[in-house]
């Protein structure tokens, strides 16, 4: 009994710990079923969950009312394995940092590309990640901002169906992925960088 208690008390502190180590993000780059399918991909990630972030009406839905939240997803990793600096890095090869309509062919305010920071020392590093990308391509406008974090809300209820989208409908999702150019532009910025 003593040998299954100790069993039981070990993993639960193992569960604890590997809670602990647990960071978060939360990132805009449009479409949050392409965001998610993105960064779910990354290793050291292990969750992320679309949702709407950065505006001031409390519970948005994607049919109602989500002005001024932007489309965004909340990514849950593990800082053992990747770093936040490894993330923003993962993020701006997967999106257009220089389209102030939207991202792709999805255009509107809620598809804007935005970083959202919860801290002095996340700000300092998405400012510098920001920095390297207007180092980069000097003859254009980086257009994302890097926001202080507010109240994220996870798409759920009757809407839940945009979580994992793109596992659960994979024939839609790759169609429209394909049809809204998204890979196709990536590619034209960031090279070989582009991830999909």
């Amino acid at each position: 009994m003593k040998k299954i208690l100790g069993l039981i008390l070990s993993t639960s502190m193992l569960f604890y710990v590997s809670l602990a180590n647990a960071d978060k993000a939360v990132l805009a780059g449009g479409c949050f079923w392409c965001m998610e399918s993105d960064f779910e991909k990354l290793p050291g990630v292990t969750d992320v969950i679309s949702g709407f972030t950065g505006g001031e009406v409390e519970n948005p839905t994607y049919r109602g009312n989500h002005e001024g939240h932007y489309e965004a997803v909340e990514i849950t990793y593990d800082a053992k394995e990747v770093s936040y600096q490894e993330i923003l890095d993962h993020y701006w090869v997967n999106i257009d940092p220089f389209d102030a309509r939207g991202q792709f062919c999805d255009k509107g305010t809620s598809y804007l590309s935005a970083v959202f920071v919860a801290n002095e020392q996340e700000r300092t590093l998405a400012e510098k990640s920001k920095q390297a990308v207007i180092d980069e391509f000097p003859n254009k406008t980086v257009v994302t901002p890097i926001l202080t974090a507010s109240t994220f809300y996870p798409i759920k209820g009757n809407e839940s169906y945009h979580q994992d989208y793109y596992k659960n409908n994979p024939l839609r999702y790759n169609a429209y992925r394909w049809n809204c150019g998204r890979d196709q532009r990536l590619k034209e910025i960031w090279g070989d960088r582009a991830t999909h």
